[in-house]
């Protein structure tokens, strides 16, 4: 029985709740700790961001800072590298790791990296989709309709085909930035290891993120079953 004030499936939803808390608990400690690391370099991430870009061939993108803390992205349709206000101008071993993360990200799109495209081209689909999704699938419970029902968990399947795309993406991505950073000295061996604590916290978000659209899938499937079985 789905009872109306309390929906026994949210259970399932409890790992990746706890998964994605540990996630953020794990990166906010990483880049904290490596935020007060100056690298040895003295360079800022704005600067090594412009430094890696154009070895790269890419001196036709741009480097901005935007506000806000760890909102930093590239954006592949203007071309522009955004760092956030606590990474810009920071001389340390995490903003540089974010930032040469970011330019991963430009290379990926300067290549064509497959991933890249396919996600970047289904992205408007899956925001639709992903809107949709959830008030269909609660209106087929209500009405008990299976084909609404239905619907909506083939329009959520497509979140989770995002973040399939989105966790090889971003694990090569910050492959690329280490690498970067090994070749040109910019960070030596032993600030290469808190850059890489840095990113592959981050990395985590991504796998928390992926297992929380698993099991709310479940849940999904779960409710329907429930649904035909009243």
């Amino acid at each position: 029985m789905i009872y109306p004030f309390f929906d026994p499936t949210v259970i399932v939803l409890i790992p990746a709740i706890l998964l994605s808390l540990w996630a953020q608990f794990k990166v906010k400690g990483a880049f904290a700790k490596y935020s007060e690391v100056r690298a040895m370099s003295g360079l800022s991430a704005e600067e090594v961001s412009r430094r890696l870009l154009d070895r790269n061939g890419l001196s036709g993108v741009r480097v901005e800072r935007v506000p806000g803390e760890l909102s930093d992205h590239y954006d592949p349709r203007d071309k522009v590298l955004r760092l956030s206000d606590s990474v810009n101008a920071s001389r340390s071993i995490a903003a540089i790791g974010v930032a040469a993360h970011e330019v991963g990200h430009a290379v990926q799109d300067k290549e064509n990296y497959g991933f890249l495209k396919f996600r970047n081209a289904i992205a408007p689909a899956v925001q639709l989709c992903s809107t949709a999704s959830i008030p269909l699938f609660l209106i087929g419970l209500v009405i008990g309709s299976l084909n609404l029902l239905n619907l909506g968990i083939l329009l959520f399947c497509s979140v989770l085909v995002f973040h399939l795309v989105t966790l090889p993406l971003e694990f090569d991505a910050s492959a690329r930035a280490l690498r970067m950073l090994r070749e040109t000295n910019i960070l030596s061996q032993q600030e290469i290891g808190g850059a890489k604590a840095v990113l592959d916290a981050a990395a985590l978000t991504y796998v928390a993120a992926l297992v929380m659209t698993i099991l709310q899938l479940v849940r999904l499937i779960a409710l329907r079953g429930m649904s035909r079985d009243e």
